[in-house]
């Protein structure tokens, strides 16, 4: 699970990047709007069913990867962000645009770096944290 930095971190990035495999094994990463609610990531949208990355789902792809990121800095270059793997599915929900379908992403393993200082204040860019979910 995610710790109160991370969660901050988190809150502040409106975009972030998801990677799905289509049926003939090329993979699509797209940048995405995001919302967590503490236990899942959900991904909506004007047209979700009319994307690419549904279309993988429905297809068969369950597996999926979510990068959130900036930079902090760029002199001197300071990246940092989160790395989520997980499963994912479709399930109709009532999101931001109405009642429609949402791409949920379930995490099973996260990565992040960089955020280890209270959000705001300047973070180590050595810093790494792995954590296992479920």
């Amino acid at each position: 699970m995610f710790d109160d930095i991370e969660l901050a971190y988190l809150r502040s990035q409106p975009v972030a990047r998801l990677a799905t495999v289509g049926p003939d094994g090329q993979p699509d990463n797209s940048p995405v709007g995001f919302e967590f609610d503490g236990d899942v990531f959900w991904i909506g949208g004007f047209d979700v069913a009319g994307t690419r990355k549904y279309r993988n789902v429905v297809a068969g792809g369950s597996k999926a990867a979510l990068v959130i990121d900036d930079l902090e800095s760029v002199d001197p270059w300071h990246p940092r962000g989160i790395r989520v793997y997980g499963t994912i599915d479709v399930v109709d929900r009532q999101g931001r645009f109405g009642t429609a379908p949402h791409l949920r992403i379930t995490p099973t393993v996260t990565w992040s770096w960089a955020l280890e200082a209270p959000f705001g204040g300047p973070s180590s860019p050595g810093s790494r944290k792995r954590t296992v979910w479920g």
